[in-house]
């Protein structure tokens, strides 16, 4: 049995007057009126109870008075998801949804639906915050910038594409120490210390005109040099999106729709929240249907390819899906902004338990969705793993 564990993050932080805007929407729909009875007493998504988000998670995008969204444009020409035989997995699955607090769960082989469920008042036709998912969409668009020439070479610096970074610590990280995250520089991603720097840079002033990310980023320290430790940073993320933004001239929303969603064939509007600058939060925080998350996940397993050609540069998903540094647990390791495993396969992953799970030599995709009590778990995550171990062990019964 293999466990599989990780530090998950996004960093949102929801600020607003909540309180006297829900009760005027009350009439919107459910998840509304549950929020307008038990209105959140802290602006911070992480301290919301587990009734709060439940509601919450489903309409972060439409909390327009709280945080602003750009929407992503969904396809006029759908992949469509074929139903396939279903998976007999000898599991309980009332117990396994109850134990993971899923709000949906989906199970693609070969490209059709083996399985297919819900839970938590979701639905296929509501989306679901990805948290720290979003890291793993991130990553695939410097992929594509690079075969585009909008980014000329992983080994060049940061700074070089972000010119408020210039004169900063930064000048001395490559884009693949970002993708890697082996920059070597200073950050505290908890999230139970206010202090920490996932808990402040959303509150950051920016000055010079400069984005609030890269405001905040420039002022930290080197840790160690770069290249040598991994070490698990939201904020450099949130430095690629803004890379990606300055290097192709397009925002990352926008930059996805043209180049994944509409061509790939999502079927669904999906969004990504934006920070108080306007750009996107792109460490965290899209708003999407299980099956649009699958279907990422298909696009990735099936080569990056659109009409039968890949919009990546040859070799970028082996290198991005496979161990580029040690996270200090055997069997897995860190890509480009993907956890990796030994077999093969990895995941995109997201606190309260948002996952992506390609097995390419399988053709298997398993997209979750849920809500867990607490942000991370290390229990619930190794079971979410076992649970992937018997799909993959059902799967090679069946070939």
């Amino acid at each position: 049995m293999r466990i599989k564990t990780g530090v998950i993050w996004g960093g949102v932080v929801v600020s607003g007057c909540f309180f006297a805007a829900a009760v005027f929407l009350w009439a919107i729909g459910p998840d509304w009126r549950v929020l307008a009875l038990n209105p959140p007493k802290d602006t911070n998504i992480l301290f919301w109870d587990q009734q709060q988000r439940d509601a919450g998670f489903k309409v972060l995008d439409e909390l327009s008075f709280m945080v602003k969204s750009r929407t992503i444009i969904p396809s006029g020409n759908v992949k469509e998801l074929p139903k396939g035989m279903p998976l007999n997995l000898k599991v309980d699955m009332d117990a396994f949804f109850e134990e993971q607090r899923l709000s949906g769960a989906l199970i693609l082989h070969k490209g059709q639906i083996r399985y297919e469920r819900y839970g938590i008042g979701h639905s296929p036709e509501k989306r679901w915050t990805s948290f720290s998912v979003a890291k793993s969409f991130t990553s695939t668009l410097v992929g594509i910038a690079l075969k585009d020439g909008d980014i000329d070479s992983l080994d060049d610096s940061v700074s070089t594409y972000i010119d408020g970074l210039k004169g900063s610590v930064y000048d001395d990280v490559s884009i693949l120490q970002l993708l890697t995250m082996t920059s070597g520089v200073a950050w505290n991603e908890s999230y139970t210390e206010p202090d920490s720097d996932v808990a402040k840079f959303n509150f950051h002033q920016a000055n010079d005109g400069l984005p609030t990310i890269v405001s905040y980023m420039r002022t930290l320290k080197r840790a160690h040099p770069a290249g040598e430790q991994w070490h698990y940073s939201t904020g450099e993320t949130n430095l690629i999106g803004i890379l990606v933004a300055q290097a192709t001239g397009r925002n990352i929303s926008d930059y996805l729709t043209e180049k994944i969603w509409q061509p790939f064939g999502m079927a669904d509007k999906a969004s990504w929240l934006l920070g108080p600058d306007g750009n996107e939060i792109s460490g965290c925080c899209m708003q999407v249907s299980l099956r649009d998350y699958a279907r990422y996940g298909l696009f990735i397993a099936q080569g990056g390819k659109i009409n039968g050609v890949s919009v990546l540069p040859d070799g970028w998903l082996a290198d991005a899906t496979s161990t580029q540094i040690s996270i200090g647990i055997e069997g897995s390791g860190y890509g480009y902004q993907w956890w990796t495993f030994d077999d093969g396969s990895f995941t995109a992953r997201g606190i309260f338990g948002q996952t992506i799970f390609v097995d390419p030599k399988r053709e298997l995709v398993i997209a979750f969705n849920g809500n867990w009590l607490n942000a991370s778990d290390s229990e619930l995550n190794a079971k979410r793993f076992e649970f992937i171990d018997k799909v993959q062990y059902t799967i090679e019964q069946q070939l």
